[in-house]
């Protein structure tokens, strides 16, 4: 099997609602475990995600975990989502879902660069970018970075 870079996000105690509506948007097969399940018990951390994983129709693979008891979470991070490519009708179903109950930075419109581009942050405190490229003009590649 290759390497795979995909993101991992931490939660205090609600991934297993975030993985559930990132599956909502994006599709795919979940499977989530909680900490009772290999060995918590009845203590207090038995309900809360130790893994999930979510892996999409289109190739993208995210996981997931809470935060067990006595360990610290920071919300948020500096660490952004990027979806990019050329299937516009799919890139803005994901950003219509990803932003409609979360925080848009950055509305998703045509850039100087002549891709569609926009940023946004989830109602779990994901942030997210979206990058639709453009026609290509004059031989030269839309990008945005």
């Amino acid at each position: 099997m290759a390497s795979k870079l995909n993101p991992y996000i931490g939660f205090s105690d609600d991934a297993r609602q975030a993985m559930e509506f990132y599956k909502d948007v994006f599709g795919g097969t979940l499977t989530m475990s909680t900490f009772g399940e290999y060995g918590s018990g009845d203590g207090p951390d038995k309900d809360k995600i130790m893994h999930a994983q979510l892996e999409t129709d289109s190739g993208f693979t995210l996981m997931a975990s809470d935060a067990p008891e006595g360990m610290e979470h920071s919300k948020g991070s500096a660490i952004t989502i990027s979806l990019s490519g050329d299937d516009g009708d799919e890139l803005r179903g994901y950003w219509d879902k990803l932003a409609a109950s979360g925080t848009v930075t950055m509305p998703l419109e045509k850039q100087m660069w002549g891709d569609e581009f926009g940023m946004c942050t989830d109602r779990f405190g994901t942030a997210w970018m979206v990058n639709i490229a453009g026609a290509a003009a004059g031989g030269s590649e839309g990008s945005a970075g």
